[in-house]
C-alpha cells in the first residue's frame, strides 16, 4: 500500500538534508548533502545558494517521480540570521552573505546611540549584539555599504521563507524567523522596532504570517501543501509542545545549549539580557523565554586540552563513565579549577578560576568530572533564567549532551526537584517542520515511541 508522505528540507550551516515522513510520522527516506563554500563580492566565504537551490529543486522533482511515496506536504527548517534579497522578478540579487561576516563597529554603534544605547536597544529587541547574526543589521549594512544594491531590493526573506518561496511562489515573513535575535522586533510593543520603520525596512519585509500557514501549490499533476518554513531552533521545540500536555523546559544541546520555555512570555530584563537570555517569537507570534550558552564549544575545547595534558588520544573523553567515588570526593570540597575560554561563570555569581589548574588530579577521569561539575553549575544558572515564575518540574534534554552520562547524572543530582528526560532522536528540527503541515498527525505517545524519551533516575548516593 502506498504511503502519502511529507517532504522536509532541513538546511543546517554544515549539512543540508532531505527527509520523507510517512502518515505515521516515521522517517522513510533521508539524504544528506554538503556544499563547498563560495566567496561573496567582498571575498568572504559564503554558502553556495545557487547550488543549494538547484539541489533542492532536483531532489524534490525526483521525489515526485517516486510512485511508492506520493508527496502531499512540503516544508522547510533552516538556520536563521540570513537573508535572501530579491528583485521585482523574484531573483536573488546578491551573494548569500555569511552571518559570520563582520560589520563595521562604528556603523552599529551609531545605530545603537540613536535609539538610546546598546542595552536599551538590545533589551527592547531581545537581541544580544551579534553583528551579522542580528539579521536586521545585514540589511542596515547593505543600505550603508552597498547603496546601489539596496535600491534594487524589493523584498528580503529569511532563509526558511526563501526556501518556501522557491516552491510556493509566495513571499511572506514568518514569526519564528523575524523573532529570533534579529534586532527587528520590539517585544514590548509586539511589532517591528521603530528603527526598522525609520530605515524604510518594513516595506522590504513581506506580510508576517503564522508559521502554521501553508499554500496549495501545483506541480505538474500534483497538488502539494507547501508550508512557509520555520527557524530551526523553534522547530526543535514544536514536537514537545504538541506531544506533551504538561509544562516543561527544553534544553537543546550541541555547540550551543539553548534553553526554551514556551510557557514563559515575560518581558526581558536588563539582568537577564546581561546573562545571555533573550525572547523568541513562537509560531503564532507569542513570546518564548530562552537562554544561550556556548556550552558545546567550551566542552570540546576543554576536553581537547585535558587529552593533551594527560597524554590520551583525541576523543578519549567519550569513554569516561560516571564514577560515584570521584564525584563524592569532588563535591565534598567544591572549588573552581577551570579558566573558561567562552563561558563567564562570574556573570551568574559563580566562582571562576584565574587559570586552569588540574595538577591536583591524578587522572583525566577526575579532571573530567570536575570540568563537568563546573559546566553543569553554569548550565543550571542559565536554566533558571527561563524557569521564571512558571510552575515547571520537567526538563527535556536533547542533542549531544543527552548522551553524556556524566553530565546528565550530575544535572539530575543538582536539580532534585525536577524530572529530567533525555532523547536520542536526532531529527527534531525536521520533525517539527513536518508536524506544522500535518495537523492530523498521530501525536499519541510519539515522544516515547519516536523520540525515545526516557526519564533519568539518579544513581548518585548522598554524601556521608
Amino acid at each position: 500500500m502506498k504511503s502519502k508522505v511529507t517532504a522536509i528540507f532541513d538546511l543546517g550551516k554544515t549539512n543540508k538534508k532531505f527527509f520523507l515522513f510517512d502518515e505515521e510520522m516515521q522517517e522513510v527516506h533521508c539524504e544528506y548533502k554538503k556544499f563547498d563554500e563560495v566567496v561573496d563580492d567582498d571575498g568572504f566565504p559564503s554558502d553556495d545558494l545557487n547550488s543549494i537551490k538547484e539541489w533542492m529543486r532536483g531532489t524534490f522533482a525526483e521525489a515526485l517521480r517516486n510512485d511508492n511515496y506520493p508527496v502531499v506536504n512540503l516544508n522547510f527548517s533552516a538556520y536563521g540570521a540570513s537573508l535572501v534579497h530579491l528583485d521585482e522578478e523574484g531573483n536573488s540579487l546578491s551573494p548569500f552573505y555569511n552571518y559570520l561576516k563582520d560589520i563595521p563597529v562604528e556603523l552599529i554603534d551609531g545605530l545603537y546611540s540613536r535609539y538610546g544605547n546598546l542595552e536599551k536597544f538590545c533589551t527592547e529587541t531581545a537581541s544580544p549584539p551579534l553583528g551579522m547574526l542580528n539579521s536586521g543589521l545585514q540589511l542596515y549594512w547593505i543600505k550603508n555599504s552597498k547603496p546601489e544594491l539596496y535600491q534594487r531590493i524589493i523584498n528580503s526573506l529569511h532563509l526558511p521563507q526563501y526556501c518556501s518561496y522557491l516552491f510556493s511562489g509566495k513571499r511572506v515573513s514568518e514569526y519564528t524567523s523575524v523573532g529570533c535575535h534579529t534586532s527587528l522586533w520590539n517585544f514590548e510593543n509586539n511589532d517591528y522596532h521603530q528603527w526598522v520603520d525609520d530605515e524604510g525596512f518594513v516595506e522590504k519585509f513581506p506580510e508576517i504570517v503564522s508559521t502554521t500557514t501553508s499554500y496549495a501549490t501545483g506541480f505538474d499533476d500534483h497538488s502539494i501543501n507547501v508550508g512557509v518554513g520555520v527557524h530551526d531552533s523553534s522547530a526543535a521545540l514544536i514536537p514537545y509542545i504538541q506531544g506533551d500536555d504538561d509544562r516543561f523546559v527544553l534544553m537543546s544541546t550541541g555547540t550551543w545549549s539553548i534553553c526554551m520555555n514556551f510557557f514563559n512570555g515575560s518581558t526581558l530584563t536588563s539582568d537577564q539580557f546581561a546573562k545571555d537570555s533573550l525572547n523568541f517569537l513562537g509560531i503564532k507570534g507569542t513570546r518564548i523565554k530562552a537562554s544561550r550558552l556556548f556550552l558545546g564549544e567550551e566542552f570540546i575545547f576543554q576536553c581537547t586540552q585535558l587529552e593533551e595534558s594527560y597524554g590520551h588520544p583525541k576523543g578519549y573523553y567519550k569513554s569516561i563513565k560516571f564514577e560515584q567515588k570521584i564525584y563524592d570526593q569532588l563535591r565534598r570540597a567544591p572549588k573552581a579549577c577551570y579558566k573558561f575560554k567562552y563561558l563567564q561563570p562570574e556573570k551568574f555569581g559563580l566562582r571562576s578560576a584565574t587559570d586552569t589548574n588540574t595538577s591536583n588530579f591524578d587522572t583525566i577521569e577526575m579532571a573530567y568530572h570536575q570540568l563537568v561539575i563546573e559546566l553543569v553549575d553554569i548550565q543550571v544558572e542559565s536554566l533558571k533564567l527561563v524557569f521564571g515564575n512558571t510552575e515547571i518540574d520537567k526538563v527535556y534534554v536533547d542533542g549531544g549532551f543527552a548522551a553524556n552520562q556524566v553530565f546528565i547524572q550530575i544535572l539530575v543530582d543538582v536539580l532534585p526537584s525536577y524530572k529530567i528526560y533525555t532523547t536520542d532522536f536526532s531529527l527534531g528540527t525536521a520533525f517539527g517542520a513536518a508536524l506544522l503541515v500535518n495537523p492530523r498527525a498521530p501525536y499519541t505517545n510519539f515522544l516515547e515511541s519516536t523520540y525515545k524519551v526516557t526519564e533519568v533516575k539518579s544513581h548518585i548516593m548522598p554524601v556521608d
